[in-house]
């Protein structure tokens, strides 16, 4: 049986990724906050999911927060093209 830990962004991680996108000191709910949260866990997921490959509640998981990022940035480049393209380029999407 293979008892594996979830794959997870840990507090210092996830901080500092706060910090560098972040448009104001104390902000965490910004789009570009959460779409590079959101980044960092799916490309961490993509790599456990390809060591298991069965795993399909994981892959699950992964096809609603890759939706969840689509739509942050649809808003973002909606209400900010600048900010959206800025964002992009820095986290290597689209």
């Amino acid at each position: 049986m293979c008892y594996h830990s979830p794959v997870m962004v840990t507090k210092k991680q996830k901080e500092s990724i706060i910090k560098k996108h972040q448009a104001h000191e104390g902000d965490t709910g910004s789009p570009e906050v959460q779409v590079a949260l959101l980044t960092k866990r799916i490309n961490e997921l993509s790599g456990h999911l390809k060591k298991h490959k069965k795993d399909t509640h994981s892959r699950r998981g992964l096809l609603q927060m890759v939706a969840d990022r689509r739509t942050h940035l649809r808003y973002l480049k909606k209400k900010n093209s600048e900010r959206y393209t800025k964002l992009a380029s820095a986290l290597g999407i689209k």
